[in-house]
């Protein structure tokens, strides 16, 4: 019992006495039981040998959770395949309440647009703030070289924005507005990819992820839909497109995931049909569209490969967003340091030249009875900086 330890004899003992009443008391500090909500009071874990740090992963999980998740998608592709439908379709909302359809002698001089539009989903209290960024105008000119020229300007300005959130002083609230996905949205009218496809997704597959979709796939019979995908995955290959491949399962995973992953891979490019209308099937309400030779569900896997597209976006959204800033978005920084420019206050990188180079003086400081090296003293220094 430390309390009731004597102290006897020299100074010297004493000073050991007391180092052994520190001890016991540290001791007691350090086999202190948990807290018990239920008792209120501590008391000590079950398991022998437990420790506590196993608990960090619902640490990680608190956090997040209350933090929220960021995601953005782009939707690219013809007018008139579905993109809008599909996308309100995947996440249960009405993304383009007062959207217009342009006519066609509009479309005739109309440019292909931006439009990104957020919405705030949650779900289970679970928050994700989605961004959709569409591109209206997409191939609908006489003329279509340049037409995707104003998407890959948009996908590299949110690398410069948030290169540059980055590069900041205050980097504790940046908001990612990074492209993390592509849907490439294919016209099933075709005997595969157009040369706009081809060319398109050539120009961007290095910096997002490119996920193919064929659109309206109720146009198609199943052979023509499966002779289509093998089609459109022969021509991937043959020009050296590079899509997002599904990463393997981890030999820990379970078979069910397992055999998940197996039949996403093999379902890609994704056939697939949106809708938003409740349409009554064998007693029941479901999505779909109503045909006068009967139903197509949306959301029933023999039909098409919806509920695979949503399940691949949901289970991978956390890859795709770590390929986003583990690949592309490290291939674009690197880029950037490659060619040793620098950040402005505005965000554009600027090229240093030797008039922009900082000029300091430095001087000699010795330090009194020290044979040590002399330490460096900054007297001056003048940086000549120009800001745009």
């Amino acid at each position: 019992n430390p309390e009731g330890m004597t102290c006897k004899a020299t100074s010297l003992h004493k000073f050991q006495c007391r180092c052994l009443r520190t001890f016991f008391l540290m001791m007691n500090l350090l086999t202190l039981p948990f807290f018990s909500l239920q008792q209120g009071q501590f008391s000590n874990p079950e398991t022998p040998g437990y420790v506590g740090f196993a608990n960090l992963p619902n640490q990680v999980h608190r956090k997040s959770v209350k933090k929220g998740f960021e995601f953005t998608l782009m939707v690219v592709g013809e007018s008139g395949l579905g993109k809008s439908t599909l996308i309100n379709s995947l996440f249960l909302t009405d993304l383009y309440p007062e959207r217009v359809i342009p006519g066609a002698a509009e479309k005739i001089e109309r440019t292909v647009q931006i439009e990104a539009s957020t919405v705030e989903i949650e779900e289970r209290g679970v928050k994700l703030r989605l961004t959709v960024v569409d591109t209206p105008g997409y191939g609908d000119a006489i003329n279509s070289q340049d037409c995707f020229s104003t998407i890959i300007s948009y996908i590299d300005d949110q690398f410069e924005r948030y290169l540059h959130d980055e590069s900041g002083l205050n980097r504790r609230h940046i908001v990612d507005n990074r492209v993390h996905c592509c849907f490439y949205f294919i016209s099933p009218l075709g005997h595969g990819l157009k040369p706009l496809d081809v060319q398109f997704m050539k120009a961007i597959h290095n910096k997002v992820n490119v996920v193919p979709v064929i659109a309206k796939a109720d146009t198609l019979t199943l052979r023509e839909r499966e002779r289509l995908k093998r089609r459109i995955l022969d021509e991937i290959d043959e020009h050296g497109i590079k899509i997002y491949h599904l990463p393997d399962a981890e030999s820990d995973e379970d078979e069910d995931f397992k055999e998940q992953t197996r039949i996403l891979k093999a379902s890609i490019p994704f056939a697939v049909v949106g809708s938003n209308q409740q349409i009554e099937a064998k007693g029941k309400k479901v999505r779909g569209r109503l045909y006068p030779w009967g139903v197509v569900e949306v959301e029933n896997p023999e039909h098409n490969d919806f509920l695979k597209l949503r399940i691949m976006l949901i289970t991978h959204m956390q890859d795709l967003q770590e390929v986003t800033q583990d690949l592309h978005y490290e291939n674009f920084r690197s880029d950037r340091l490659k060619r040793g420019g620098r950040l402005s206050s505005h965000g554009y990188i600027l090229p240093l030249s030797p008039a922009y180079v900082p000029v300091c003086r430095l001087a000699s400081l010795h330090l009194p009875h020290s044979n040590s090296k002399p330490l460096i003293r900054l007297e001056s220094c003048t940086i000549n900086t120009v800001v745009f």
